[in-house]
């Protein structure tokens, strides 16, 4: 499998998670932390194996994957302000932060699954295979 089909298709598990809850505020209470823990589960396979050995091979360690892990903390930020307004019952301010995070969400997705896979699809060839094992296992 490429680095693309399978990081993009866990980009599409954590959003079809996260669909399941946005709009049902009662969904969000009960199942928010597994899908917070899903994208954390994302990011870290990202940060841990897949950048550094990106960075590692095309030498550019203040390029795109600089940019793709503060748009991580962003969106974990939002995370956690979405986990308190619904420790505190505040519906209409998890609504407002978690349409913030389905755009953050799809802007980032769309420069990973666009640009950045793709790249790391050429940078290894057919060593893309151990990554994406690599990623698996840490799963």
């Amino acid at each position: 499998m490429s680095i693309k089909g399978y990081l993009s298709g866990d980009h599409r598990r954590c959003d079809e998670l996260f669909a399941e809850i946005e709009a049902d505020f009662g969904e969000a209470k009960r199942r928010f932390g597994e899908i917070a823990h899903a994208y954390e589960r994302h990011f870290e396979i990202e940060e841990r194996i897949f950048f550094p050995q990106f960075e590692a091979r095309s030498g550019m360690e203040c390029g795109p994957t600089e940019i793709m892990r503060k748009e991580h903390a962003q969106m974990r930020a939002l995370l956690e302000q979405m986990k308190e307004a619904i420790a505190s019952g505040d519906k209409k301010r998890f609504a407002a932060i978690a349409e913030t995070f389905v755009f953050l969400t799809q802007q980032h997705n769309s420069k990973e699954e666009s640009i950045l896979y793709p790249m790391g699809d050429r940078l290894f060839g057919d060593e893309a295979n151990a990554i994406v094992e690599a990623m698996e296992q840490a799963a």
